[in-house]
């Protein structure tokens, strides 16, 4: 693999957005979960997804979403990629008819190789922290030697990820891609510019 992706989630403003893009980044997260600090409305998403140029995947992040709730987000903001961090069954997922990310919280119980396998469509697979209730962003690392070296699905990772310890993680799984978002922030929903930028410059070099 060349190099490692990195997405860059819970983008609320045109600025922060900019920032990814300059320094590097590969794509952006917008929140569309109204219990999430970072959550954005279409006006506010369809503004930064069109800041983002042409060549940044713009994903919407959902949480159990109800089908009105993803139709609305495709039909008012250019995205190219769905992300889903509930209970989303494959043939819901799949319904849309857009490249999608199942994330996987990574509770001690878990068979992962069947909770991989259940979502055969999927454009990769996200791994995430476990804590009971919080379906994302708990800002806590799980057991990187859980993370599979061989999957014959993209593996990207997530969960306390830092400028500090990304490519130490990078090195540890040899995972795809990497997603941050509170840990390049000032304060929830702002990102820390020059965090992001130390965070993609050390997810870039982590391979070499």
């Amino acid at each position: 693999m060349s190099g490692t992706r990195v997405k860059i989630c819970g983008i609320t403003n045109v600025e922060d957005a900019q920032a990814v893009v300059f320094h590097g980044g590969h794509a952006l997260g917008l929140v569309f979960y109204d219990a999430s600090p970072r959550a954005v409305g279409l006006e506010q998403a369809r503004e930064i997804a069109y800041a983002a140029g042409p060549f940044i995947t713009v994903t919407a992040l959902f949480v159990s979403p109800s089908v009105a709730l993803v139709e609305s987000v495709l039909s008012s903001v250019p995205v190219q990629l769905l992300q889903f961090h509930g209970d989303e069954t494959p043939s819901f997922c799949e319904s849309f008819r857009r490249p999608y990310i199942k994330a996987i919280r990574m509770r001690p119980d878990l068979d992962l190789e069947m909770a991989i396998a259940n979502h055969p469509n999927a454009s990769g697979i996200l791994l995430d922290a476990y804590r009971p209730g919080v379906p994302g962003g708990t800002g806590k690392t799980f057991d990187w030697a859980r993370v599979p070296r061989n999957s014959a699905v993209p593996i990207i990772l997530a969960g306390g990820l830092t400028s500090e310890n990304v490519a130490q993680a990078i090195r540890s799984t040899g995972v795809y891609g990497v997603d941050v978002s509170g840990g390049v922030e000032s304060a929830p929903g702002k990102k820390d510019h020059n965090q992001v930028k130390s965070f993609i410059t050390n997810a870039r070099l982590a391979r070499i």
